[in-house]
C-alpha cells in the first residue's frame, strides 16, 4: 500500500511556514482509511486557500492514490488549535 501520510507531508509542506507543526494521525474505520491533517493556526488559510482551491486539489492528490480492498481514503484538515468539549 501507498504510505499516503508521507505524501499527504510532502504536498503539504512547501506550502506552510510552520512545517514542524505538520501531524498526520491515521485512523482505520470500517468504511474509510482516515487521515487528519493538522498544522499551524497561522497557516491554515494557506493550506485551506481561496474557496477551499488548495484543500480541494490536496484532496485530490490523496483520493487519487489506490488503495486495496473496498475502503476509501479520507482527509481532513484541522488547524492547530484545541477544542472545547
Amino acid at each position: 500500500m501507498a504510505d499516503i501520510k508521507a505524501l499527504i507531508i510532502t504536498v503539504v509542506t512547501p506550502l506552510v511556514q510552520y512545517p514542524d507543526d505538520i501531524q498526520v494521525n491515521f485512523k482505520e474505520t470500517t468504511r474509510y482509511l482516515e487521515y487528519n491533517l493538522t498544522v499551524n493556526a497561522e497557516d491554515i488559510g494557506r493550506v485551506i486557500g481561496r474557496q477551499g482551491r488548495v484543500a480541494s486539489a490536496i484532496r485530490t492528490i490523496v483520493y487519487s492514490v489506490r488503495v486495496s480492498g473496498p475502503k476509501r481514503v479520507r482527509l481532513t484538515i484541522e488547524d492547530g488549535q484545541q477544542k472545547n468539549s
